[in-house]
């Protein structure tokens, strides 16, 4: 024990890395977890009340220690993994994956982790507040409500890193000084596309017309206030398998394009030459257009507005594509899952639910006839969860594949195939 510790300071090793990135130490029989640590390395920590600890300092690193390429990180609360070598790093997200399974009674072997490049990140979420001195935005600091401001960031895309200070400067007038204000930036291919709640409400006359000026001069494709589209330039448009979609404010994209390609060629690899295949929780079509290339494609959406988006691009595009025929249908599949009735004719199913996962709709899949199931999921425990009940219900997990769009976070997407037996 280092004779320069403090009453409040613990000498100890690192034993592993938990799921949330954080190394664990154990203490007088309890364990601690503790950020920006790695396995093996001998540290000094200092204990918090919530089963946490701080780190002091590191006596010996690890060999597996690099240096994080963000000035941010340590503050920022948007990473916990910068400092882990890739090797490393690789495998312990693919082995998460493994552990969600295995703790489900699940044996599988799980594929590489399929990685994504930093600065390929099209779509963040930047916090931002007024001060005297003008306008915060960045992240928030680990379970605080601090904001960190954003001087760069080595995850997104140069198109929305080079904007950052054009931003704050975007919305000044239309923050509180005791509120913050949410920024939903996606970096589109006409533009950037900027989504604000929690800022002045209902902004009119003076403001709203300032705030259109401000979004013209920042040259974005749209600004949208609350739900309330303020300024539109350009229809903002993202290619989709070949088709150009419109998405609505805030709607739900892939965060990378490297990332939402990979997931297509998995699914696609599973579908094989499918003739009728539906596509549950189809969004804004992320699915939909590289199904219908070779198969007839039903396609399920709770919200109106995404599935407006993606019938209108097939409507006007499809032909020109020469993709079969899509039906789209609007149906909360959480209250209304589809019967296994309905799925009689259905070749394959797709579902890419939200991180909750699919609970109610893969009931009905798990007593139906379809001869494969492909799953996308960014939450690997409900995935798990959702997989249980399929395989009980005589499907197998033939395959998975982790795919990290969320690089240097815990966060990890993956795609499963399942056959009948």
């Amino acid at each position: 024990m280092s004779n320069s510790l403090s009453a409040d300071e613990i000498e100890t090793t690192i034993t592993s890395l938990g799921h949330l990135g954080d190394g664990v130490a154990e203490v007088d029989g309890a364990s601690l977890f503790v950020p920006r640590t790695l396995a093996g390395e001998r540290v000094v920590i200092r204990p918090t009340d919530d089963g946490r600890a701080d780190l002091v300092r590191i006596i010996e690193p690890s060999s597996t220690r690099v240096k994080a390429p963000c000035r941010h990180f340590g503050q920022c609360g948007g990473c916990s993994l910068q400092h882990v070598a890739p090797d490393t790093y690789a495998a312990w997200k693919r082995e998460q994956v493994s552990i969600a399974l295995k703790t489900r009674g699940i044996e599988v072997d799980v594929d590489p982790l399929v990685t994504s490049a930093p600065r390929t990140r099209r779509r963040a979420t930047f916090a931002a507040t007024r001060t005297k001195k003008g306008v915060t935005l960045g992240y928030y600091a680990r379970a605080t409500h601090t904001i960190i401001s954003a001087q760069e960031c080595p995850l997104i895309v140069p198109e929305i890193e080079d904007r950052l200070e054009a931003l704050a400067g975007l919305v000044a007038t239309g923050l509180t000084r005791k509120g913050r204000a949410s920024l939903s930036v996606t970096a589109t291919e006409t533009g950037l596309d900027v989504a604000v709640t929690g800022g002045k409400e209902s902004p009119d006359g003076p403001l709203r017309s300032d705030l259109a000026r401000r979004a013209t001069a920042a040259d974005l494709a749209r600004l949208t206030w609350d739900g309330d589209i303020l300024s539109e330039r350009r229809a903002p448009t993202v290619t989709l398998s070949g088709l150009r979609v419109m998405p609505p404010p805030g709607a739900f994209l892939q965060a990378t394009k490297q990332g939402e390609e990979t997931l297509v060629t998995l699914v696609l690899e599973a579908v094989g030459d499918a003739r009728n295949v539906v596509d549950l929780f189809a969004g804004c079509g992320t699915f939909t257009a590289a199904l219908a290339a070779k198969s007839f494609v039903l396609g399920v959406e709770s919200e109106a507005k995404s599935l407006a988006a993606i019938d209108r691009a097939i409507r006007e595009q499809g032909p020109a594509l020469k993709l079969k025929p899509v039906e789209l249908v609007g149906r909360d599949l959480f209250r209304r899952p589809l019967h296994m009735s309905e799925l009689l004719k259905t070749d394959v199913v797709v579902f890419d639910p939200p991180r909750a996962g699919a609970a109610a709709q893969v009931e009905m899949l798990a007593q139906s006839s379809v001869p494969v199931i492909v799953g996308v999921s960014c939450n690997p425990a409900t995935f798990a969860r959702d997989a249980r009940v399929l395989i009980d219900g005589g499907y197998r997990l033939k395959r998975v594949t982790p795919v990290d769009q969320f690089l240097w976070s815990p966060h990890i997407e993956l795609v499963g195939t399942f056959v009948k037996e």
